[in-house]
């Protein structure tokens, strides 16, 4: 899609201009859009000591993963049927952020088309979209809005000219409305059903569109319900373990109990596999698999199996001895100047667990010339192409579908369970049902890195003169690139995984108040983890410590923490969410002894969110008991204010900061992994403390600003972040003590007994694994 005529309008918003879409040969109308590129300056505010823009105020994450998929922007359709509906296949994974809705929703504003009669499901993976298959970086409504509307609108206008044909009547005589397209000089009308074939093309052609102005909305920027609402409260989603294969019976592996450790030998294979309903149990690069006719018997296969383990690649690794690696890999802070003071510190954030709701799960299909894979994946073409490489397949051989799925948080960019589900099939010759126990996930799944991150800040005279932060991590994995095999491939390369790393981080992370010279820098060191982009990547850590910081400067220069950040702020935007929140949550006011508010501010994506906290460390509080577990400090009210620009569906967007500020709560107060002899004492829920009814907010109000430019900014991690580092401010005012290690009951006494390492399964099936099913 290009401009064919009208100049770029300010930057960030979309004038009234005219697009180039596509007109498809089919036998019902489809269409495609192609994209163009808007450019975006930030405004720099004027400050004492202005701060340069950063990387990533220049170009960001997002921006990279937009224009990446721009070449293949016209292979993404649109079809109209017979029966009035249309039909897109979205090439993003729906994992309960609520991209089905909004991208129907962009559809039905662009055709006139109603809300319920537009069918959004997920495309299998589709090699030829190169970068244009990825599900992260908050990126997919960014990414998408132009192109589906163009294509919708490109629908809408053939619809118009094949109804002119029908009806022999002018095209300025036709109004198009709710699916049906109406004469104002006849009243005589047909619907879209009736003219779908009609408007379909024999060739493939380009044609000029005009998209509508923010002003026509109807639909956008509306709150809406989710159009999966209802199949998820009747039980009718389907999920990857929901959906039932001929001849793909369960399956599940018995584990190492250290990461990445290996199967030396099975003392009892026969008798294993002579156990009921068991068929099959073989060694696979990750363990022993078993396959049965139900879970049940597959968990008693696994708990009945004698492995001998060979060591793992974090052996005898500790909390500890990983927090001394991190130091050591530091890089060197800047010096200062004699006369400049400075607030000095070091913040330690651990490992934290990337497990989703969902279990890790996927069913293969396996032949020995061709292979069928189902699971919920975020970047399908990575999974496929690594898949045939594994399989010694073509990769036109491999066809991989995307199913729904139960949460991701960075999870699902990683194919581990369809990688493995595949090597059973294959191992087993038949088609499996592969998931994994909730132990599993937890001991070998993926994990946010644990990391350090030293910041230093110069200050004199009233202003702040430097700003130094220098975040330091067990590395983190971007083994699934950017979408394709390619980028994947590099980001495994000894050097180039710290590269890809490097840009990651530079994309993503800025300051946004004027700090005068201002240098943030990673390292990173030891790879013998599963890691991955748990939501917000770097980060909920990062701004943690920048925020806290912020704090401890505002307190040494006598300032308020909310007017001390408005001065600094670069951005009206910023400004005017950390205004929302301050007013909102009356900033300010007295409470009592062992209680306080925090208020932090984060931006990314192209969005901003302001959140203030309220927090009660009060003994009282702190020491009350919920099953024999101390509760901790207790969050009280939260107020957050957003904005991202043009909202799409400002009550989806209320809920994904609703989501992200349990996210940053927990990261801050209770979730955290403790390593030991190089494995997670966590085995489950019930012993990794995420923000529990107990501990969420009674007072939670999310404001949704209004739109500040006619283009979405990234939603989906942004809440994160900034309720992360609002919380911790808060937990810091309230103890007179600034917070340095996170969780902040990391270190006190455990509250549970961890799970044995052998079996790797308990005695009894937890977390929803029917025992029957």
């Amino acid at each position: 899609m290009t401009d064919t005529d009208e100049p770029h309008g300010h930057a960030g918003q979309i004038a009234r201009r005219r697009f180039l879409g596509y007109v498809l040969a089919a036998g019902t109308l489809t269409v495609a859009a192609e994209l163009g590129e808007v450019a975006l300056a930030p405004d720099e505010a004027a400050a004492v000591v202005p701060s340069l823009p950063g990387p990533a105020e220049i170009y960001d994450l997002n921006d990279m993963l937009t224009h990446a998929a721009l070449p293949t922007a016209n292979l993404i359709t649109i079809r109209l049927d017979a029966d009035g509906t249309a039909s897109f296949a979205l090439p993003r994974a729906e994992v309960g952020q609520g991209i089905t809705t909004s991208s129907a929703m962009l559809i039905a504003e662009e055709l006139d088309l109603p809300l319920e009669r537009i069918r959004v499901t997920l495309a299998d993976a589709r090699p030829e979209l190169l970068f244009n298959q990825l599900t992260g970086g908050s990126n997919t409504t960014i990414s998408t809005f132009t192109p589906i509307r163009v294509a919708a609108a490109v629908a809408r206008d053939r619809l118009l000219k094949a109804a002119a044909l029908e009806l022999g009547e002018a095209l300025d005589m036709l109004t198009a409305k709710a699916g049906v397209i109406t004469s104002s000089a006849t009243g005589r009308s047909l619907t879209y059903g009736e003219l779908a074939e009609k408007a379909a093309a024999e060739t493939v052609g380009q044609v000029p569109v005009t998209l509508k102005e923010t002003a026509e909305f109807k639909v956008i920027g509306t709150a809406r319900g989710r159009i999966d609402a209802l199949e998820a409260v009747t039980g009718r989603k389907k999920f990857a373990m929901d959906l039932h294969l001929p001849d793909a019976l369960p399956a599940m592996v018995c584990r190492p109990p250290t990461i990445n450790g290996t199967v030396r030998a099975v003392e009892n294979l026969a008798q294993v596999r002579a156990m009921p309903g068991i068929t099959d149990v073989v060694t696979v690069s990750t363990g022993v698999a078993v396959r049965g006719r139900t879970f049940g018997q597959c968990i008693d296969a696994v708990r009945a199996l004698k492995v001998s383990w060979g060591p793992g690649s974090a052996e005898g690794e500790s909390d500890t001895t990983i927090r001394d690696e991190l130091r050591k890999a530091e890089l060197p802070l800047a010096s200062l100047g004699l006369l400049t003071k400075s607030v000095d510190a070091r913040f330690t954030f651990h490992f934290a667990s990337n497990s989703a709701l969902e279990p890790n799960c996927a069913i293969a299909d396996v032949r020995s010339d061709a292979a069928e894979i189902w699971a919920s994946l975020k970047s399908p073409i990575t999974a496929q192409e690594q898949i045939a490489g594994q399989l010694g397949l073509p990769v036109s051989a491999v066809k991989v579908h995307v199913t729904e799925g139960g949460g991701s948080f960075g999870r699902k960019l990683f194919h581990d369970a369809a990688a493995e589900a595949a090597e059973v099939s294959k191992a087993m010759g038949k088609p499996v049902k592969l998931m994994w126990h909730r132990t599993d996930d937890f001991r070998h799944g993926r994990t946010h890195p644990m990391a350090t991150s030293r910041v230093r800040a110069g200050y004199a005279l009233g202003q702040v003169l430097t700003y130094d932060q220098r975040h330091t991590s067990v590395a983190t994995d971007f083994g699934h690139g950017v979408g394709e095999i390619i980028t994947a491939e590099a980001a495994r390369l000894p050097v180039g995984d710290l590269t890809f790393s490097e840009t990651i981080f530079a994309l993503t992370q800025q300051t946004p108040y004027h700090f005068g010279v201002v240098t943030q820098l990673l390292s990173e060191t030891d790879k013998g983890f599963h890691t991955g982009s748990m939501r917000n990547i770097y980060s909920p850590n990062v701004r943690c410590a920048q925020e806290l910081v912020v704090d401890e400067l505002a307190k040494r220069l006598g300032k308020d923490p909310y007017r001390f950040r408005r001065e600094f702020l670069k951005e009206d935007r910023a400004r005017a969410v950390l205004d929302k929140v301050a007013e909102t949550g009356d900033w300010g006011r007295s409470m009592p002894a062992g209680t306080a508010q925090g208020i932090a501010l984060h931006p990314e994506y192209h969005g901003y969110v302001a959140v203030l906290a309220e927090i009660d460390c009060r003994p009282e509080t702190t020491g009350r008991k919920v099953r024999d577990a101390c509760t901790g400090p207790r969050v009280t009210k939260v107020v957050c204010a957003v904005d991202v620009g043009l909202a799409v569906n400002p009550r989806g967007l209320q809920a994904q900061m609703m989501g992200g500020i349990m996210d940053g709560i927990a990261i801050v107060l209770s979730s955290g992994l403790h390593l030991q002899d190089g494995y997670f004492l966590e085995g489950s829920w019930d012993n990794y403390f995420y923000t529990r009814q107990w501990n969420v907010p009674p007072e939670l109000e999310i404001v949704v600003m209004p739109p500040t430019t006619g283009e979405p900014g990234g939603a989906g991690e942004l809440a994160v972040a900034g309720a992360a580092a609002a919380v911790a401010c808060a937990y810091g005012r309230a103890t007179g003590t600034m917070p340095t290690t996170f969780p902040v009951n990391h270190d006190q006494t455990l509250g549970f007994e961890p799970l044995p390492t052998t079996p790797p399964i308990p005695a009894s099936p937890t977390d929803g694994l029917d025992r029957a099913y």
